[in-house]
């Protein structure tokens, strides 16, 4: 049965954690980018975490953090990944995830004139420089760190890099469904889409969110059913 997992990111309390376990959300995301209205302390994402059960993955966005604060963060807020959103290259990258033991996520912000080889290529070196790389997470450019909450042009993802990235940027309940048949990611991550206000989640878009997927993914199961038939 094909499973596109979901992230939920930019949790503030424990109530929107608690929404998205219950919503059956495979990753939860804690921001540590002091500008950001999600953003939370080490201290306070660890008080987080302590409510989320096993096997659900939880991961901290950094923006150009040194590899030893990134390091100092994962030893007070027990944190499963690292994703990285600034201007990190693959080697600071690389230094950071080395640092704090943890696999990462590099973003890939999509310009209007970006080429689908240069996710290719980028995907490739960031594979290259380190066992502890993980996926790229695609998202929209524009002049801001941390997720842009715009959608980009999803026809530049080439058809086989898709299965491997986590698809972000701009999605909502209404689009979920759209682009997880379009695109076919590994993964989607959410974080203003799900919200009531910024940083404080909404426990039924959450779940409506979730259903949007799961929906994608019938959808899918069934034009392979098709296929196979044919």
């Amino acid at each position: 049965m094909h499973r596109t997992r979901i992230k939920i990111c930019g949790l503030t309390r424990v109530e929107d954690v608690q929404a998205v376990v219950a919503a059956g959300a495979d990753a939860i995301g804690f921001v540590f980018y002091p500008p950001s209205p999600r953003y939370v302390t080490p201290e306070r994402a660890a008080e987080l975490i302590a409510a989320v059960p096993p096997f659900v993955t939880c991961t901290g966005l950094f923006v150009n953090a040194s590899p030893a604060e990134v390091a100092a963060t994962c030893k007070v807020a027990p944190l499963s990944l690292v994703q990285l959103h600034g201007d990190e290259s693959v080697a600071d990258s690389v230094a950071i995830a080395a640092a704090c033991g943890r696999q990462f996520l590099r973003v890939f912000r999509v310009k209007p004139d970006t080429a689908p080889a240069d996710l290719l290529e980028y995907e490739q070196l960031c594979r290259a420089a380190s066992p502890l790389f993980s996926s790229l997470l695609l998202d929209t450019y524009v002049d801001a760190y941390g997720g842009a909450g715009k959608v980009f042009d999803w026809s530049l993802i080439p058809k086989e890099l898709a299965p491997r990235v986590v698809l972000s940027g701009g999605l909502s309940v209404l689009s979920a469904t759209d682009a997880v048949v379009r695109v076919r990611p590994y993964a989607v991550d959410i974080s203003s889409g799900v919200e009531a206000s910024r940083g404080i989640k909404d426990a039924r878009k959450i779940a409506d969110f979730v259903a949007a997927v799961r929906a994608a993914d019938a959808i899918i199961e069934r034009e392979k059913s098709h296929e196979s038939l044919a």
